[in-house]
């Protein structure tokens, strides 16, 4: 069954129950109310018939003019007299007086409520003054009466709620339609994520919780097809990177072995073969790293001296310094502490400084600083920068700049900040005028 269907049905189930309990509630109060409110009515007429009769004709010492004014009131009443138990005078029919008298209805003053077989009355006694007179007027109304009103209250209470279910139930099925309509919608889109029709991607109308949903699918779908994209990329740079060695190993392999190459031309051969071999082992071991990096948990956090390890950083990146002839300064700010595993920060921080001493003319600046609940490391260089069109691709896999080497190192360093809690970013260097590359870290990465 469909939710559509699920959600008014539902709905529906709980209207009905809703309806039947308040219209139990409401015949059941219906009920008392009349009771209460016939009572009224009869005490009030029998004061007034009392009052009058006591006016009209003094202490009541002509019966027969009493009876002949109660006959003319055309009411169910009694004149009844508790001093004798005897019933002056009634409205009633004879077998009907009797049956009272047997149920002893007018001795018990305390009941209200007189029954004779199946039928029930209500009933009000008002006693005439003086009291010592001991007569009362007693006043009854059939409860069959009462249960005439009721019954027609309850049939237009019944026609009231029967219209209200019908347009609640329409409402209930609008509100769901355009609950499940967007479900519906992005059912559908998910339905093109799950056969990679990214490019068919469409958004989807909704608001609150839904909209929340269809943005993380379409964000997720975004993420997908990028990720998928990098995939490709991926595939076919590593292929082309491994490609390329194995090639000139082979050519100069088959040169050897055919000949082709004798003497220093051989030697030359097989200090390239050496060098590509090299080659082949850098790459594949930074593929390898890599990979353990997105996929192990494999991690030692602890404190580390901010100072130390710049530091550490730098007497790493000496011999390129010198070799280059490139001058690199340092600041970091007094006190400073991460929180990481210190030997994968320290390659992750090496591959950035590398990169920035490949590419600067004459001077890298490493800054370490402390800003709001940030912990930032920033290295700049005075060289060209990054391309603006290879920003977006520079943490990529095998995404070379120029004089770059396996295209691994920036991959590495991502992977290890973000195993860190950090995020690195790159642009361009206010100062120096080459690239800047930033890595922030939170507070919560320190203990």
């Amino acid at each position: 069954m469909k939710l559509r269907s699920q959600l008014t049905l539902a709905f529906t189930g709980l209207l009905i129950v809703v309806l039947t309990v308040t219209g139990y509630l409401i015949y059941s109060l219906i009920l008392d109310l009349l009771i209460q409110d016939e009572k009224r009515q009869l005490e009030e007429t029998g004061e007034l018939l009392v009052s009058f009769l006591t006016e009209q004709y003094g202490n009541a010492n002509d019966i027969h003019q009493f009876n002949q004014f109660l006959q003319e009131q055309e009411l169910q009443l009694f004149l009844y007299d508790r001093n004798q138990d005897a019933i002056l005078f009634s409205t009633m029919t004879n077998p009907v007086v009797a049956g009272f008298l047997q149920e002893n209805n007018f001795a018990d003053t305390r009941d209200r409520t007189w029954t004779l077989g199946s039928d029930r009355f209500v009933t009000s006694r008002i006693v005439f003054t003086p009291e010592e007179l001991g007569w009362e007027l007693i006043l009854l109304t059939p409860m069959k009466d009462l249960h005439a009103v009721q019954q027609n209250f309850f049939s237009r209470l019944f026609i009231i709620f029967l219209i209200g279910a019908v347009l609640a139930i329409w409402i209930s099925y609008y509100l769901t339609n355009k609950l499940v309509t967007p479900l519906s919608k992005l059912q559908r889109q998910l339905k093109k994520i799950e056969k990679r029709q990214f490019d068919d991607m469409e958004r989807v109308r909704a608001t609150g919780e839904i909209k929340e949903v269809e943005q993380s699918v379409y964000e997720m779908a975004n993420e997908l097809q990028h990720y998928m994209k990098s995939q490709q990329i991926f595939f076919q740079n590593a292929s082309h990177e491994l490609k390329t060695p194995l090639m000139t190993i082979q050519g100069y392999a088959e040169g050897i072995k055919d000949g082709i190459f004798e003497g220093e031309d051989k030697e030359k051969g097989l200090e390239m073969m050496v060098a590509e071999v090299n080659r082949l082992k850098i790459i594949i071991n930074e593929m390898i790293l890599l990979a353990k990096l997105e996929t192990e948990k494999a991690y030692k956090p602890e404190v580390i001296s901010g100072e130390e390890f710049i530091n550490s950083v730098v007497d790493r990146v000496i011999p390129l310094l010198n070799e280059r002839n490139i001058s690199l300064e340092q600041q970091v700010e007094d006190n400073m502490r991460f929180f990481g595993d210190e030997e994968k920060l320290l390659r992750a921080l090496s591959n950035i400084v590398v990169n920035g001493i490949r590419h600067a003319e004459s001077k890298v600046f490493i800054h370490a600083y402390k800003e709001q609940k940030k912990k930032i490391i920033t290295i700049e260089d005075d060289g060209p920068g990054v391309k603006d069109e290879l920003i977006p691709y520079i943490f990529h896999r095998f995404v070379k700049g120029h004089d770059g080497e396996t295209g691994l190192g920036l991959a590495i360093a991502r992977a290890i900040i973000e195993q860190s809690k950090g995020k690195i970013t790159v642009d361009k260097s206010i100062t120096l005028g080459g690239a800047r590359f930033t890595l922030t870290f939170t507070e919560s990465n320190e203990k």
